[in-house]
């Protein structure tokens, strides 16, 4: 899939966060969004994934293919082809690890093979796995939401600073994850300078460039 950005732009009330972004993403490529804490970065990627409106511009969505020519898909209909990752991502955190994965089978497929004993495994969190979700530590939330967002199998994967509240070994982890599961998608990293959250982005876009 390859996304392009249209002259976008997005305000709140007079303050404009960004104008002017002309970018066009392909799938060839995984994208880093760099930016200071408080920049835009964050609102590009929502925007981005639809999830907040621009205040000027157009986003359009290709998924032509050489079978599939012409393919766009509509603003409205974007969110099936996505997985999201974020610190503020909320978690239902009553569940069970167990049933968060299969919550989320009910929306988005997990890649072929992959079981909700594989994919609790691939966690590396089989000791906490019939706790609630409320009783885990922020590292170990994180790594939840990392998990389902990567191990789902949508053409599009969206990771906000991904390595918030993971240790060493955790992002070791998360590396290695990312690495495993990125074949045919396009990938888009927010980071404020943390190399070691996008070592597979060959592209960089900095928010700064747009204010």
């Amino acid at each position: 899939m390859n996304i392009k950005l249209n002259n976008i732009g997005k305000r709140y009330n007079y303050e404009w966060i960004f104008r002017k972004v002309n970018y066009e993403f392909t799938s060839d490529n995984n994208y880093v969004i760099l930016g200071s804490n408080g920049s835009g970065k964050s609102t590009l990627l929502q925007v981005i994934a639809g999830n907040i409106i621009q205040s000027e511009g157009e986003i359009i969505y290709d998924n032509s293919t050489a079978n599939k020519p012409q393919s766009i898909i509509d603003i409205d209909s974007i969110f099936q082809h996505i997985s999201f990752a974020s610190p503020y991502l909320e978690l239902f955190e009553e569940f069970t690890l167990a049933e968060s994965i299969e919550f989320q089978a009910q929306f988005k497929p997990f890649y072929e093979g992959l079981t909700t004993k594989a994919i609790i495994a691939l966690t590396q969190l089989e000791k906490a796995q019939n706790k609630q979700l409320k009783y885990y530590s922020s590292g170990m939330k994180q790594r939840v939401k990392l998990a389902l967002a990567i191990l789902a199998k949508t053409p599009l994967l969206l990771l906000d600073e991904p390595t918030s509240n993971l240790d060493k070994k955790a992002i070791d982890w998360y590396q290695n994850l990312v690495n495993t599961y990125s074949k045919d998608r396009l990938i888009f990293v927010c980071s404020n300078q943390q190399e070691y959250e996008y070592p597979f982005c060959n592209k960089q876009l900095s928010i700064e460039d747009y204010k």
